[in-house]
């Protein structure tokens, strides 16, 4: 249902799931299976798999925590986006990577729930393309003591407020692991 005209393509979206950004999140050895289980049958299925890798002052690029988890490997093929700011469509070449493999719908996964995954999902919609989260392929670490509820209260309600998610000529939802269709629909 994309608004984007033309773009009736499916990517998957793997934002920051680096050393340092998952070293301590919730859950981190099955977000990283699943996630990993999603880079295989995109793959298998043709559907591009874009990597996003943050970095900023605590995170430096070419650090060892700046790196990719190695569970996850991207094949030198697929398009990796570089951003500094939290939505990974901010100050990037995303929507040109996008347009470049008519893209209209994102299956989204990663790290940090409450912070990356959010903006980029709402960055999705308001630029006019579907952006389905992949309930069970996000995570976040422990802010409680800022004051946060609990990572699993934060991915409970992530998932929770985007299953209903919807603006004109697009929409959000979820979908776990399992049910994850790149066609364009989810069963």
């Amino acid at each position: 249902m994309t608004s984007h005209s033309g773009r009736s393509g499916t990517a998957l979206l793997v934002i920051d799931v680096q050393n340092d950004v998952v070293a301590n999140a919730h859950n981190r050895e099955g977000v990283i299976a699943n996630i990993a289980a999603l880079v295989g049958k995109a793959r298998a299925e043709g559907a591009p798999v874009i990597w996003v890798q943050h970095f900023d002052d605590d995170l430096p690029r070419d650090s060892d925590g700046w790196q990719y988890v190695p569970e996850l490997a991207r094949e030198g093929s697929e398009p990796l986006v570089q951003k500094q700011y939290g939505d990974s469509f901010e100050a990037t070449d995303l929507e040109a990577v996008l347009a470049a493999n008519k893209v209209g719908r994102l299956i989204v996964t990663g790290a940090q729930t409450d912070a990356c995954v959010r903006s980029t999902l709402h960055g999705a919609i308001v630029r006019g393309y579907d952006a389905t989260l992949v309930s069970d392929a996000h995570t976040t670490q422990d802010q409680t003591r800022w004051g946060a509820p609990s990572p699993e209260q934060v991915i409970a309600h992530t998932n929770f407020y985007w299953e209903y998610e919807v603006a004109p000529g697009r929409r959000g939802g979820t979908v776990e692991t399992k049910s994850v269709d790149f066609s364009g629909t989810t069963a």
